[in-house]
């Protein structure tokens, strides 16, 4: 159990991050492969990539360097996942490479003591073998993350957008008191199912990131060291992909969509692009409450949205499939 405590000055520093980090999706992508728990929801990913790795000659890489490095333990060094994750890949890997050699070999010597490292890891103080290792994360990252990118950051945005409407509707106490199972919010602590054994973290004002991640399954994750940033990787939403909001989309493509979906069905789809409550959608499409579940249902059926509880509204989202089809529409519309 991790016990994150709360100063007032950081309720209100806390803050979901903007993107998916891909750092974190690496680590917690490679703890898939060292465990059966919730197998059955990586299944194809796991299948796909296990061949992938294999034909790119990556196997022995994974087995050799990432695993022994990413181990599903109490602990793996900060230092692989510490980096920025709005910026994208090449940020967090420029900071590997950016990490002093003193750190490195202080979470390297943690590793060994904690859980055992390969006796080449003491090396990686060395910059020339960040760099090698930079080089298999980014291949890793081609293989294993990049193709899956779109439902990576669908399920991501789902997320994010059930804790900013928790927030706007019960400020803090919804934007953590909702995030799910693995974390329980009794102000002013955050009780956080752990895989190390029971752990204090005090934010002392600094605030906290949330970072949702795709492949983190039931048990969030942090930095270890309590002077870093504090941040909590935690597990998205399971479900349906819901991508972001698409802002190619014409004005009005409910005009094409209506002889496609009726009328009311193509509101409630475009509705659900911004994310919308079945009371959100009966009032954008002119319907009653129990029309427009019916109308939610049967586009949820046909796999172009998705519908997620937050307290006692359902929020419904798009899916990779429904925001093609608006995008679709909204080509067929401007032209």
């Amino acid at each position: 159990m991790l016990r994150i405590h709360f100063q007032d000055a950081d309720l209100g520093a806390v803050r979901v991050a903007a993107a998916p980090n891909p750092l974190w999706e690496i680590a917690t992508s490679l703890h898939r492969f060292q465990t059966r728990a919730g197998r059955w929801a990586y299944a194809d990913w796991h299948r796909t990539v296990r061949v992938r790795l294999r034909e790119q000659g990556l196997d022995r890489a994974l087995r050799t360097i990432l695993l022994p490095l990413f181990p599903r333990a109490s602990y793996f060094p900060d230092f692989l996942t510490r980096g920025p994750g709005v910026e994208g890949l090449d940020a967090g890997l420029d900071t590997i490479l950016a990490t002093s050699a003193r750190r490195v070999s202080r979470e390297v010597a943690t590793l060994a003591r904690r859980v055992g490292a390969p006796p080449w890891a003491a090396r990686l103080t060395e910059l020339d073998e960040r760099r090698e290792l930079v080089r298999v994360l980014r291949a890793y990252h081609e293989a294993g993350i990049a193709p899956y990118a779109e439902g990576i950051r669908a399920r991501f945005d789902a997320e994010r957008m059930l804790r900013c409407r928790g927030f706007v509707h019960d400020g803090v106490d919804g934007l953590l008191g909702g995030a799910g199972p693995p974390m329980r919010w009794e102000r002013p602590v955050l009780h956080v199912d752990y895989p190390a054994s029971h752990r204090d973290l005090r934010l002392d004002g600094r605030g906290l990131t949330l970072v949702p991640t795709y492949f983190c399954w039931r048990t969030p994750n942090s930095l270890a060291d309590p002077e870093l940033p504090p941040v909590l990787c935690y597990p998205v939403l399971r479900g349906a992909d819901a991508p972001p909001p698409d802002p190619r989309l014409a004005d009005d493509p409910t005009v094409p969509l209506a002889a496609l979906l009726g009328r009311t069905r193509a509101m409630a789809l475009c509705a659900a692009a911004d994310g919308a409550t079945t009371g959100e959608i009966a009032r954008a499409a002119g319907v009653s409450a129990a029309s427009a579940s019916r109308h939610a249902t049967a586009l949820r059926d046909a796999g172009l949205i998705t519908s997620s509880r937050h307290a006692t509204s359902v929020l419904h989202t798009l899916t990779p499939a429904g925001a093609s089809v608006l995008r679709a529409a909204s080509r067929g519309n401007a032209s």
